[in-house]
């Protein structure tokens, strides 16, 4: 019998970004260069949490299990808890949350619409697998804004109730095998369009002036703990 209701707490791995190359003495990468102005950031991690709320909302409303509800309810929970929380930072410094999100709704809404599965697990998975890159990604992002940063780190930290999917996760490859392969084909076409969002966020202009070669670690780091999550719910990267 799955245990829907998890009591532990998994920590947070925070990104460090370091290159490849790093113990022979390669160049590290400095994430400020890389950052965004403040006010973007903090729209669009905003608009993110908004998003994954709205997506697991769906999920309820098509989900007639009452326990498989009751996860997903503090799943989706957790995410607007973290929205609203980032939303009362932007008004603290005298900003309208709305003004900061608006310019990311129509890419991120049709990022979104890219993750909706042709089955309720697929969409599932997507939230898990999308939700964890970008947070890892904006808890990176976030050390190069001071006590901002700082605040959005103890937000993007607070329990997302995201052991909610994955005990759901395993419980549907283990009733299946050919849920197996479905779903870690599907999590690979998911990883692209989730870097593009990744990308996106980043100073064009800093982007144009460096090769390749020094942006590659930002996204080995992902790819790590992306792999990582795929591991603990039984599934390939």
């Amino acid at each position: 019998m799955v245990n829907w209701f998890w009591k532990r707490r998994t920590p947070r791995r925070t990104l460090t970004l370091r290159s490849r190359g790093e113990q022979s003495g390669a160049t590290r990468v400095d994430f400020a260069e890389l950052a965004p102005e403040l006010n973007r950031f903090l729209g669009q991690a905003a608009y993110l949490q908004l998003g994954y709320f709205e997506t697991l909302t769906r999920l309820i409303r098509a989900t007639p299990e009452l326990a498989e509800k009751e996860s997903l309810s503090r799943a989706a929970g957790a995410a607007l808890t973290k929205h609203r929380a980032i939303v009362d930072l932007i008004a603290e410094r005298g900003d309208d949350p709305t003004q900061l999100m608006l310019p990311f709704r129509e890419n991120l809404d049709a990022f979104r619409r890219k993750t909706i599965g042709a089955r309720p697990r697929e969409t599932l998975l997507a939230v898990y697998i999308t939700a964890g890159m970008l947070d890892d990604f904006y808890l990176a992002l976030a050390g190069s804004y001071g006590d901002t940063g700082a605040r959005v780190v103890e937000i993007l930290s607070e329990d997302d109730a995201r052991q909610e999917i994955v005990a759901i996760m395993q419980e549907t490859i283990e009733s299946d095998g050919e849920w197996r392969s479905l779903l870690s084909m599907w999590a690979r076409r998911l990883v692209g369009d989730t870097i593009l969002v990744c990308r996106s966020a980043l100073r064009p202009e800093r982007l144009a002036a460096m090769d390749d070669e020094r942006i590659e670690p930002v996204y080995t780091e992902l790819m790590g703990a992306h792999a990582r999550r795929m591991d603990a719910m039984g599934l390939a990267s």
